[in-house]
Protein backbone atom coordinates (compact mmCIF):
# COMPACT_ATOMS: atom_id res chain seq x y z
CA UNK A 1 0.00 0.00 0.00
CA UNK A 2 1.61 2.90 -1.21
CA UNK A 3 0.54 6.86 0.45
CA UNK A 4 1.18 10.15 -1.37
CA UNK A 5 1.01 12.55 1.83
CA UNK A 6 0.49 12.37 5.30
CA UNK A 7 -0.62 15.31 6.85
CA UNK A 8 -2.41 16.87 9.72
CA UNK A 9 -6.33 17.83 8.90
CA UNK A 10 -8.22 19.80 11.12
CA UNK A 11 -11.96 19.85 9.07
CA UNK A 12 -12.08 16.14 7.64
CA UNK A 13 -13.55 15.12 11.09
CA UNK A 14 -15.35 17.31 13.00
CA UNK A 15 -13.61 18.00 16.65
CA UNK A 16 -11.12 15.49 15.82
CA UNK A 17 -7.49 16.65 14.96
CA UNK A 18 -6.01 13.50 12.18
CA UNK A 19 -3.20 12.54 10.83
CA UNK A 20 -4.65 11.61 7.33
CA UNK A 21 -2.63 9.17 5.15
CA UNK A 22 -3.86 9.87 1.43
CA UNK A 23 -3.51 6.35 -0.09
CA UNK A 24 -2.49 5.96 -4.02
CA UNK A 25 -4.37 3.17 -6.10
CA UNK A 26 -7.81 4.47 -6.47
CA UNK A 27 -9.74 2.33 -9.07
CA UNK A 28 -12.93 4.47 -8.63
CA UNK A 29 -11.91 7.40 -10.88
CA UNK A 30 -14.49 10.14 -9.95
CA UNK A 31 -15.03 12.47 -12.89
CA UNK A 32 -13.81 15.84 -12.34
CA UNK A 33 -11.32 14.34 -9.50
CA UNK A 34 -8.83 16.52 -8.43
CA UNK A 35 -6.32 14.10 -7.32
CA UNK A 36 -6.44 11.77 -10.22
CA UNK A 37 -2.67 11.38 -10.24
CA UNK A 38 -3.68 9.24 -6.80
CA UNK A 39 -5.49 6.51 -9.44
CA UNK A 40 -1.68 5.17 -9.75
CA UNK A 41 -1.01 2.78 -7.22
CA UNK A 42 2.65 2.95 -8.14
CA UNK A 43 3.20 6.92 -6.60
CA UNK A 44 3.68 7.65 -3.85
CA UNK A 45 6.14 5.87 -1.30
CA UNK A 46 5.31 2.62 0.98
CA UNK A 47 3.49 2.74 3.69
CA UNK A 48 5.56 0.40 6.17
CA UNK A 49 4.46 -0.50 9.88
CA UNK A 50 7.36 1.21 10.80
CA UNK A 51 6.89 4.29 9.29
CA UNK A 52 3.20 3.89 10.09
CA UNK A 53 4.01 3.48 13.92
CA UNK A 54 6.51 6.27 13.88
CA UNK A 55 3.85 9.04 12.82
CA UNK A 56 1.32 7.95 15.01
CA UNK A 57 4.12 8.07 18.23
CA UNK A 58 5.37 11.62 16.72
CA UNK A 59 1.34 13.04 17.30
CA UNK A 60 0.25 10.75 19.93
CA UNK A 61 -0.19 13.69 22.17
CA UNK A 62 -1.64 16.29 19.43
CA UNK A 63 -4.01 14.05 17.27
CA UNK A 64 -6.91 12.26 18.52
CA UNK A 65 -7.85 10.76 14.92
CA UNK A 66 -6.27 8.61 12.14
CA UNK A 67 -7.71 9.33 8.96
CA UNK A 68 -7.47 7.15 5.83
CA UNK A 69 -7.80 9.04 2.39
CA UNK A 70 -9.13 5.57 0.76
CA UNK A 71 -6.96 2.47 0.78
CA UNK A 72 -10.23 0.40 1.06
CA UNK A 73 -8.85 -1.10 -2.12
CA UNK A 74 -5.93 -2.75 0.45
CA UNK A 75 -8.48 -4.10 2.51
CA UNK A 76 -6.00 -6.61 4.49
CA UNK A 77 -3.47 -3.71 5.14
CA UNK A 78 -5.97 -1.23 6.04
CA UNK A 79 -7.53 -3.36 8.77
CA UNK A 80 -4.22 -3.47 10.14
CA UNK A 81 -3.38 0.16 10.50
CA UNK A 82 -6.86 0.49 11.61
CA UNK A 83 -6.39 -1.87 14.25
CA UNK A 84 -2.99 -0.75 15.04
CA UNK A 85 -4.43 2.80 15.49
CA UNK A 86 -7.45 1.98 17.78
CA UNK A 87 -4.80 0.08 20.17
CA UNK A 88 -3.16 3.45 20.66
CA UNK A 89 -6.58 4.80 21.70
CA UNK A 90 -6.61 6.91 18.54
CA UNK A 91 -10.14 6.96 16.70
CA UNK A 92 -10.27 6.31 12.94
CA UNK A 93 -12.34 6.94 10.07
CA UNK A 94 -12.05 6.37 6.10
CA UNK A 95 -12.95 8.86 3.04
CA UNK A 96 -14.36 6.59 0.47
CA UNK A 97 -15.82 6.92 -3.03
CA UNK A 98 -17.65 3.75 -2.54
CA UNK A 99 -20.78 3.90 -1.38
CA UNK A 100 -20.22 0.60 1.19
CA UNK A 101 -17.73 -0.78 2.40
CA UNK A 102 -16.90 -4.60 4.02
CA UNK A 103 -18.08 -5.25 7.37
CA UNK A 104 -14.41 -6.04 8.59
CA UNK A 105 -13.44 -2.24 7.42
CA UNK A 106 -16.62 -0.78 9.50
CA UNK A 107 -15.62 -2.67 12.50
CA UNK A 108 -12.31 -0.94 12.75
CA UNK A 109 -13.99 2.77 12.09
CA UNK A 110 -15.20 5.41 14.48
CA UNK A 111 -16.39 7.05 11.07
CA UNK A 112 -17.01 7.01 7.56
CA UNK A 113 -17.34 9.54 4.72
CA UNK A 114 -18.76 7.39 1.27
CA UNK A 115 -19.93 8.26 -1.39
CA UNK A 116 -18.13 9.45 -4.97
CA UNK A 117 -17.57 12.98 -5.88
CA UNK A 118 -20.23 14.23 -8.07
CA UNK A 119 -19.09 18.06 -8.63
CA UNK A 120 -22.79 19.28 -9.57
CA UNK A 121 -23.29 17.94 -6.23
CA UNK A 122 -20.80 19.08 -4.31
CA UNK A 123 -18.81 17.41 -0.83
CA UNK A 124 -19.65 17.34 2.41
CA UNK A 125 -20.27 21.11 2.22
CA UNK A 126 -23.50 21.21 0.09
CA UNK A 127 -26.58 20.97 1.14
CA UNK A 128 -27.26 18.40 -1.87
CA UNK A 129 -24.30 16.20 -2.05
CA UNK A 130 -24.43 12.51 -2.50
CA UNK A 131 -21.90 12.01 -0.09
CA UNK A 132 -22.34 11.02 3.40
CA UNK A 133 -20.50 11.30 6.54
CA UNK A 134 -21.60 9.11 9.41
CA UNK A 135 -20.67 7.56 13.09
CA UNK A 136 -20.39 3.98 12.45
CA UNK A 137 -21.75 2.59 15.63
CA UNK A 138 -24.62 4.29 15.79
CA UNK A 139 -24.80 5.16 11.56
CA UNK A 140 -25.96 8.79 12.11
CA UNK A 141 -25.60 11.10 9.45
CA UNK A 142 -23.68 13.39 10.35
CA UNK A 143 -23.17 16.37 6.98
CA UNK A 144 -24.68 19.11 9.10
CA UNK A 145 -21.06 19.68 11.12
CA UNK A 146 -20.03 20.34 7.44
CA UNK A 147 -22.25 22.94 6.27
CA UNK A 148 -21.72 26.90 6.65
CA UNK A 149 -24.73 28.70 8.17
Amino acid sequence: MNYSDINIALQEVPGEISISFTITGCNIKCDGCHSSYLWNKNNGSELTEELYIKTLSRYKNLASCILFMGGEWHEKELIKYLKLARTLNFTTCLYTGKEQVSQQILDQLTWIKTGPWIKELGGLDSPITNQQFKKVNSYNTLNHLFLKN
